[in-house]
């Protein structure tokens, strides 16, 4: 996979927000993959003619109901102090180091490893239209809507 400096990639501000800066050790961490290799893991992973979770169509995992078993609310925890996730997005079977991939769009994925995105979630939700988690090898998913809600479910 080939990838985009966080300087080069447009979203990139939302890991050096002056309220929320990511600590210097996880930057490296963060990895936004280039225009190519993002629309590949999106076609392969999510969609292979959908470019936003707005326009999935009804033979994409993601738009069938079955897949998503919980509910809940991130805005909440987001607009606090706490940094924590929300408890429902804990996938307590994830190690620290699995990688996780937050999906934005077709030209827009970040690859990163899950205690980073749980110490970083909240940059990750500056854009909140309908991004999705999925980890590497894992059936848990989620997706986060900008209405502050979310779903949890397995592929």
């Amino acid at each position: 996979m080939e990838f985009q400096t966080l300087d080069d990639y447009p979203q990139g501000w939302t890991f050096r927000h002056r309220e929320m800066p990511v600590p210097a050790e996880l930057m490296a961490d963060i990895q936004p993959l280039s225009e190519a290799d993002a629309l590949r893991y999106w076609k392969q992973h999510i969609s292979a003619e959908a470019t936003h979770a707005e326009h999935f169509l009804s033979d994409d995992w993601p738009s069938k109901a079955d897949v998503w078993h919980t509910q809940g609310q991130w805005q909440a925890l987001w607009e606090s102090d706490d940094p924590e996730l929300p408890e429902e997005l804990a996938f307590d079977d994830w190690e620290d180091n699995t990688q996780v991939f937050f999906c934005y769009d077709c030209h827009n994925v970040i690859r990163t490893n899950w205690k980073t995105f749980r110490q970083c979630w909240k940059n990750f939700l500056f854009y909140d239209d309908g991004p999705l988690l999925l980890g590497k090898r894992r059936l848990q998913v989620a997706r986060f809507h900008s209405d502050g809600s979310f779903e949890v479910g397995s592929r």
